[in-house]
């Protein structure tokens, strides 16, 4: 099957079952993406299915239809995406296991959100999970990314 990855097109032979993280990971050597849970309840393994997110642990690989973006591929290759900006300006990350994930969903939903109100940004980012509380800095790193987003 052809995949389109960060702007790649790459042919994998796989079952069209198997997970796309573990293609991306497996096959394609594209570790942002990380395995957490395997039942899309943590989101660090979330990317984006043509701007989506997605949760790529149970995402079948013969089920995408998009392009799809991780974290490698955000940004442009000599500018870092608002997003990713905000996170290092406010040093959110922790231990940051969870880091692209949280990044992913938080791009994802500044696309369809410019001006999020804390309460909007709390539910958006709800289903990714951070098992070192740093739920705070990242509030504030969307913010900032959305007033970043808004200037351009």
């Amino acid at each position: 099957m052809k995949l389109t990855v960060n702007g790649k097109t790459h042919e994998v032979d796989v079952e069209d079952d198997m997970p796309l993280l573990w293609v991306l990971r497996d096959e394609l050597g594209i570790t942002g993406p990380k395995y957490g849970c395997g039942i899309a309840q943590c989101g660090a393994c979330t990317v984006h299915e043509d701007g989506v997110a997605v949760r790529s642990c149970q995402l079948a690989a013969g089920d995408v239809v998009g392009e799809i973006t991780t974290i490698e591929g955000l940004g442009t290759p000599n500018t870092l995406h608002a997003v990713q900006e905000a996170w290092i300006d406010l040093q959110v990350a922790q231990c940051g296991y969870c880091q692209a994930g949280q990044i992913m969903q938080a791009a994802s939903f500044l696309d369809l959100n410019s001006e999020p109100t804390d309460d909007q940004i709390d539910a958006a980012m709800s289903g990714n999970l951070c098992r070192c509380g740093s739920y705070p800095r990242i509030r504030e790193a969307v913010k900032s990314a959305a007033t970043k987003l808004r200037r351009v």
